[in-house]
């Protein structure tokens, strides 16, 4: 099933648009939520990429606890990287590629 695509107004390249949405973690994705009025396959990026990792930021915040949270936190940056390493591909390639509980609230908000 391939994304529904209107005509984007932010970037020329949908798929383009995708991946700067994950680019700068929710900030990009809160930018082309805000800018983007067109386009669903941008705008559920947009919104996905805003839902993770603003709730990955939260979580970082809370987790700083010294020793064993700096542990975790090494962890589970690691994770993230790799998380946002797809999703920009993901999102590059052209794939609606979602997420387990950000991704049917960025679907029906899209």
């Amino acid at each position: 099933m391939g994304p529904t695509r209107g005509k984007a107004s932010t970037v020329r390249e949908p798929n383009l648009a995708g991946l700067l949405c994950y680019a700068f973690f929710w900030v990009g994705g809160l930018l082309f939520l805000l800018l983007e009025k067109e386009d669903k396959f941008v705008r559920f990026h947009a919104m996905q990429s805003v839902v993770t990792f603003g709730a990955i930021t939260v979580v970082f915040a809370l987790v700083f606890i010294p020793i064993v949270g700096w542990v975790f936190g090494w962890i589970l940056w690691a994770l993230v990287f790799v998380l946002w390493v797809v999703l920009m591909i993901k999102a590059y390639q052209g794939a609606k590629y979602k997420m387990p509980i950000a991704g049917d609230f960025a679907e029906k908000q899209a």
